[in-house]
């Protein structure tokens, strides 16, 4: 039996502590993507809260087909998806910013590499955001999170073929998205 399917065993006779130890072993993980899910970083801690919230109250419905995870992030990509369509903030520099996190310090370039950086980096974030949940959710999950086609076929529940068109489609309209932001002077 794997550690989560014990944990879950237990938190369903009644420790809730075991599921206190599933929190624990998911939020960061689970709080990283969502932040790219949900658009900034409050709303993503706001979306965690809520799917581990649900997750606890539904933990009987798990049917354990699928990795205890996978069941949470469809739970949490589904309240994202719901915040998200009910709040479309403008996004500022400062929600860009928190939803980056901290920039790393770096000592080799000067001020102005490091702004246009910043920048473009703002503008990759942007340009995410502005595409749609579906799309957002294949291309975070690939890209950002590096999960594999057939996992992200298992969260999402669709089939391996709309995760690689989906997948495409979004990569293809970043690429539009970002056309002349990112090329390189010569």
């Amino acid at each position: 039996m794997s550690d989560d399917a014990q944990l879950i065993d237990e938190a369903l006779a009644g420790k809730p502590a075991a599921f206190g130890q599933l929190v624990e072993k998911y939020q960061d993980r689970l709080y990283n993507t969502m932040v790219h899910v949900a658009g900034s970083a409050d709303d993503a801690l706001d979306v965690v809260q809520d799917a581990f919230v649900q997750a606890f109250l539904k933990l009987d419905t798990f049917r354990r087909s699928s990795a205890f995870y996978t069941w949470l992030y469809r739970i949490a990509f589904n309240l994202a998806v719901t915040h998200h369509r009910r709040r479309k903030p403008a996004f500022s520099v400062e929600q860009a910013r928190e939803a980056g996190g901290e920039e790393p310090i770096d000592d080799e370039p000067g001020p102005d590499a490091r702004i246009e950086g910043d920048e473009r980096a703002q503008q990759v974030r942007q340009a995410i955001a502005r595409l749609g949940d579906e799309h957002r959710a294949v291309l975070i999950l690939r890209e950002i999170d590096g999960c594999c086609y057939e996992t992200i076929a298992e969260m999402l529940e669709v089939p391996l073929g709309t995760v690689r068109s989906r997948l495409h489609r979004a990569r293809l309209q970043l690429r539009e998205e970002l056309k002349g932001v990112l090329t390189v002077d010569e």
